[in-house]
């Protein structure tokens, strides 16, 4: 799956989920071409000078922001973008928020924002229109389930073995799923409409999904649903991975990976990732 959009996006496309597509190098090329470039707040070309315009979704989900409130920096992108900002030199009094669509922001043309932030997978296809930092969140896969089925409490992969699960065709999900030991065969279903019924009817005890998916369907879709647990992800497995989004050939491509990339080293995309979407978000990693 590309990207979990906002919940009434989710909603309308009915939950569809695609293979994973793997991310380009072109975030990378940038960020290794900061290391030229003045990543100076005084020489940075914004649309205010000495501010930075950063656009997010209207609304703004959780874990993502928290209380639809960016400025608060509580949620997981909330709190990447002023860590990505004072890299770069931007007190949080220097920081402006806006509101796009996700459809608004991918398109060719003139923004009204120097960052983006709202689950934007990196492709090459968006590449053409939009630029990308490097990857600030490396999509995982989750199993959702619902309070009281076999593997609701479930701490450890060994505690799936004799799971019923279910995935979407064609999806890096199902390659998950059936990456498991669990000893049954992994029910597969059209699309992901078609698995959360069987979830609702109890026809599996548990999906496998990307972690966002995971928190819309605990969110909105599933009664007393819960996220069992983040799946560690495979050695050498290609994920989807989320990037800020910046205009076309915007000044600020390199020196915006160059942030990101400090804090990946400093350990704090780490810290981030596991307050907000990790155990203290209910979703613990399985080992």
């Amino acid at each position: 799956m590309n990207r979990t959009r906002t919940l009434a996006a989710l909603a309308v496309a009915g939950l569809a989920l695609a293979a994973c597509s793997p991310a380009s190098d072109t975030a990378t090329e940038a960020s290794a071409s900061a290391s030229g470039a003045s990543c100076d707040k005084a020489t940075l070309e914004t649309k205010t000078p000495g501010k930075l315009v950063i656009a997010t979704g209207q609304p703004a989900y959780e874990p993502w922001v928290k209380d639809d409130a960016p400025e608060s920096g509580e949620g997981f992108e909330a709190a990447v973008a002023y860590a990505a900002a004072e890299k770069l030199g931007y007190d949080p009094a220097d920081v402006q928020w806006a509101r796009t669509t996700f459809d608004v922001a991918i398109a060719p043309g003139a923004k009204d924002f120097d960052w983006n932030i709202q689950q934007f997978s990196i492709t090459e296809d968006r590449e053409k229109a939009v630029d990308f930092s490097s990857s600030y969140y490396d999509v995982n896969q989750a199993i959702v389930s619902y309070k009281g089925s076999p593997i609701a409490d479930a701490k450890t992969l060994a505690d799936l073995e004799s799971a019923k699960l279910g995935a979407a065709v064609g999806s890096t999900s199902l390659d998950a799923a059936q990456g498991l030991a669990t000893g049954e065969e992994v029910a597969v279903f059209n699309d992901n409409a078609a698995a959360v019924s069987a979830l609702k009817n109890k026809q599996v005890d548990g999906l496998v999904v990307d972690l966002p998916t995971a928190f819309y369907l605990v969110a909105a879709e599933l009664d007393n649903g819960v996220i069992v647990g983040q799946l560690p992800a495979p050695e050498g497995a290609t994920t989807d991975q989320f990037g800020i989004l910046l205009p076309n050939n915007s000044p600020l491509t390199a020196c915006t990976s160059q942030a990101v990339d400090e804090l990946r080293a400093d350990g704090t995309l780490d810290t981030l990732e596991q307050k907000w979407l990790g155990s203290d978000a209910g979703a613990p990693t399985l080992q």
